[in-house]
């Protein structure tokens, strides 16, 4: 059956536009960016195929390109579809920590430095730079590194926080391996 021959209130499509994208599954956001399902498959059965194959929403969102166009009904236009959306959701969240005093919590900085690193492939050791008033200035990637290390030189974060006239900077970096638990090398440089 195809969506078009649900009830309304159960169409993807209609339900957002009704409740909110929160009210609906992975499965319903994903087959509305897929538009249209395959032979015998609704693109809701089509989205639930793929979310089960790659383990997840976010396994697929950062799934390569390669992998990506395994996927039933998905080839390089739609990754490169799907690559300028996370794209505009990156931009969104960082043009909304420019625009005034956002930094209020540690909850709103952890979700902004995820939505800038979660992608990242190797380490990136990141500065929030903040004005006086804890508003953001800039954010710099300031040094990259391997799959489990980068090596960070304090001068060159102290020379970039002189040079943007920060009274408060935020030191973070990454964990591709998705382990949050600090190394012994994490513990070093932050006592450096």
């Amino acid at each position: 059956m195809s969506i078009a021959d649900w009830p309304a209130a159960e169409r993807p499509r209609e339900k957002l536009l009704d409740l909110g994208p929160k009210a609906l599954s992975d499965a319903e956001l994903l087959a509305i960016f897929l538009r249209v399902g395959c032979v015998g498959k609704s693109a809701v059965d089509l989205a639930r195929e793929l979310l089960q194959e790659y383990g997840g929403l976010r396994p697929l969102l950062e799934a390569s390109q390669a992998e990506f166009c395994k996927g039933l009904g998905l080839g390089a236009a739609k990754y490169a579809q799907l690559q300028a959306v996370l794209e505009m959701g990156r931009r969104h969240l960082s043009a909304s920590m420019k625009e005034g005093d956002l930094l209020t919590s540690p909850e709103l900085v952890r979700n902004y430095l995820s939505a800038q690193l979660r992608h990242q492939p190797h380490e990136i050791f990141a500065v929030l730079f903040l004005d006086n008033q804890h508003r953001l200035i800039a954010y710099d990637e300031i040094f990259y590194g391997t799959i489990d290390g980068a090596a960070v030189y304090p001068r060159e974060v102290v020379k970039k926080a002189l040079a943007r006239n920060a009274a408060a900077c935020i030191l973070a970096h990454n964990h591709p391996s998705g382990i949050a638990e600090p190394s012994q090398s994490d513990h070093r440089i932050t006592r450096r």
